[in-house]
C-alpha cells in the first residue's frame, strides 16, 4: 500500500519559515519524482516545486529564491523549506510521487496558513 504522510504545516507568522516533510512508503522512493502543490481556498492546485529521481529541482515563478526542496532517498523523505513566507502562501500543500507519469500518488495534505 503507498502511502504519502505530510509534516510540518501550521501557522507561520509572515517572513517566517517552515519546513514541510514527507515520509514515502510501499514505492521505490529513488525512482520516483517527487513534488510539492498547493492549493487554496478558490483556487485549483499548482504546482510548488519537485525534484527528478536524477535530483534536477524546479520551483514555481512565485517561491524562487524562498523555497527549496529536496530529498533524501536513504529515508525515502521528501522536503520543502519555506522562507520569507507571505500570506499568499497560505494553503493546503500535497506531496505527490510520481514514475513517469504512470504511476501518481498524492498525499493527503498540511495546512499552510501565514498570518499575523
Amino acid at each position: 500500500q503507498v502511502q504519502l504522510v505530510e509534516s510540518g504545516g501550521g501557522l507561520v507568522q509572515p517572513g517566517g519559515s517552515l519546513r514541510l516533510s514527507c515520509a514515502a512508503s510501499g514505492i521505490t522512493f529513488s525512482i520516483y519524482d517527487m513534488g510539492w502543490y498547493r492549493q487554496a481556498p478558490g483556487k485549483q492546485r499548482e504546482l510548488v516545486a519537485a525534484i527528478s529521481s536524477s535530483g534536477s529541482t524546479k520551483a514555481a515563478d512565485s517561491v524562487k529564491g524562498r523555497f527549496t526542496i529536496s530529498r533524501d532517498n536513504a529515508k525515502n523523505m521528501v522536503y520543502l523549506q519555506g522562507n520569507k513566507l507571505k500570506p499568499e502562501d497560505t494553503a493546503v500543500y500535497y506531496c505527490n510521487a510520481d514514475y513517469r507519469t504512470v504511476q501518481r500518488y498524492w498525499g493527503r495534505g498540511t495546512q499552510v496558513t501565514v498570518s499575523s
